[in-house]
């Protein structure tokens, strides 16, 4: 089940979720405070409070009446398109492989469409091949890369274009 977010008192569930997940990430690609301290699994809650209060919307996804998941959708216009862009995918661990992220993927094509927007952008971190490979499996392209310099990783993109239902 996915669940909007419409009170900021469930933040601080959604952080312990991030960090959770992305520190399986940090560990294997040898992330830490000190060499990559904007990595995700060291989100502070100003973060995500912040965003949340510049109108991203935030989704708690549940398996077996657990909160085992989170995402965010953010939506704005590029070169007179509308994009919606997809942060912070997270799973927890231990309810990996049940579904939950292609159930998020799935929520965000419907949400994009019935928004008009015409692609999801995602951001990664280019390296991690496996989750890479996950994306391109659901129909993501990856469209380039961008280094940033106080960043030990390359930044990956990748997109979905939306088909729209011929009538």
């Amino acid at each position: 089940m996915i669940i909007k977010i419409k009170d900021k008192s469930l933040l601080p569930v959604c952080l312990d979720i991030i960090h959770k997940s992305f520190a399986t990430v940090a560990k294997d690609f040898g992330f830490t405070e000190e060499n990559c301290p904007r990595h995700t699994s060291f989100m502070p809650i100003e973060t995500l409070e912040k965003q949340y209060n510049s109108g991203y919307e935030m989704y708690l996804c549940s398996y077996e009446d657990k909160n085992a998941g989170f995402f965010s959708l953010n939506r704005y216009p590029e070169n007179g398109s509308n994009i919606l862009e997809l942060n912070t995918l997270a799973v927890l661990p231990e309810y990996r492989h049940n579904g939950i992220g292609q159930k998020s993927i799935d929520f965000s094509k419907k949400y994009a469409l019935k928004n008009d927007c015409e692609k999801i952008k995602i951001s990664i971190v280019e390296e991690n091949a496996i989750l890479k490979n996950w994306y391109q499996s659901l129909g993501f392209v990856h469209t380039g890369t961008k280094t940033i310099p106080d960043l030990p990783f390359t930044v990956g993109h990748m997109e979905f274009i939306l088909k729209k239902a011929v009538d």
